[in-house]
C-alpha cells in the first residue's frame, strides 16, 4: 500500500490490490497472550499490537480482532476455594463484577481500526460475617469499549486503560440481635391485643340489645 501511494495511484487501484491481497492471503488463528501483570494503583494501561522479530509484516495492515478470555485485578479468585464458593454464594448477583469481559469477542472487519476498552476498577470489600474466614478483599471493574479508527500509516493496537477509583464498595451481610426478636414479639402481641380490642368493641355497639 505504501509503495501504490509513492507512485501515486488511484485510490480504487489501492483498494482493489488491498481486496486481493486480503483474499490471497489464509486466515490466520492469532496469538494467545496470558500472563500477569504488576501495576501501581494509578491510572494506566496496557495495549497489544503486531510485533515480529522473525517475520516480514506490515503491522498497519493487521486486524486486532481479539477475544478476552479471563481478565480481572487484584488476586484471582479461585472458583474451587471452598471459603471462596461460600462467601460468593451470599453476594447478590450485582455486586459480582468482577470479570465482565470474559469470554467476550470484539471483531474488527476493515483495516486501520481497532477497540479500546476504558476499565474503571473499584475496590470491594466483602464482610459476610464477623469473622475473618467469611471476609475477603477483591475488585471490581466497569468496562466500555470503542472502536478507533487510526491513519493508514499508524499501527493499531487494542488497548485497555484502567483508572483506579477514589471510593470502595463494602458488601456487608449482619445477622439481627436477640433484641430485635423481643421487639417484633412485643410489638405482634400489642397489635393483635388491639385489633381484638376493636372487634369486641364494635361487635358490641352493634349487637347491644336496645332498651324501650
Amino acid at each position: 500500500e505504501k509503495r501504490c501511494r509513492k507512485k501515486n495511484e488511484n485510490p480504487e487501484t489501492i483498494d482493489e490490490r488491498r481486496k486481493m491481497f486480503q483474499n490471497d492471503r489464509p486466515d490466520h488463528p492469532g496469538c494467545l497472550v496470558m500472563g500477569h501483570l504488576m501495576v501501581n494503583r494509578v491510572p494506566g494501561n496496557f495495549h497489544i499490537e503486531a510485533k515480529s522479530r522473525n517475520h516480514n509484516l506490515n503491522a498497519a495492515m493487521t486486524n486486532l480482532s481479539h477475544t478476552v478470555n479471563h481478565l480481572s485485578f487484584g488476586n484471582p479468585i479461585e472458583n474451587t476455594d471452598r471459603k471462596t464458593k461460600r462467601i460468593l454464594k451470599q453476594v447478590p448477583q450485582q455486586y459480582r463484577q468482577f470479570n465482565p469481559l470474559d469470554e467476550k469477542v470484539f471483531s474488527t472487519l476493515k483495516f486501520h481500526e481497532a477497540h479500546h476498552h476504558y476499565i474503571k476498577v473499584v475496590s470491594t470489600h466483602l464482610k459476610m460475617g464477623t469473622s475473618e474466614a467469611n471476609s475477603m478483599n477483591s475488585y471490581q471493574f466497569l468496562e466500555q469499549s470503542q472502536v478507533v479508527y487510526y491513519e493508514e500509516d499508524n499501527v493499531p493496537e487494542a488497548r485497555f486503560s484502567y483508572d483506579l477509583s477514589p471510593m470502595s464498595v463494602v458488601v456487608e451481610k449482619e445477622g439481627r440481635k436477640w433484641y430485635d426478636y423481643l421487639t417484633s414479639l412485643c410489638a405482634i402481641i400489642g397489635g393483635t391485643f388491639t385489633t381484638l380490642g376493636l372487634i369486641d368493641a364494635t361487635l358490641y355497639k352493634v349487637l347491644k340489645p336496645k332498651k324501650l
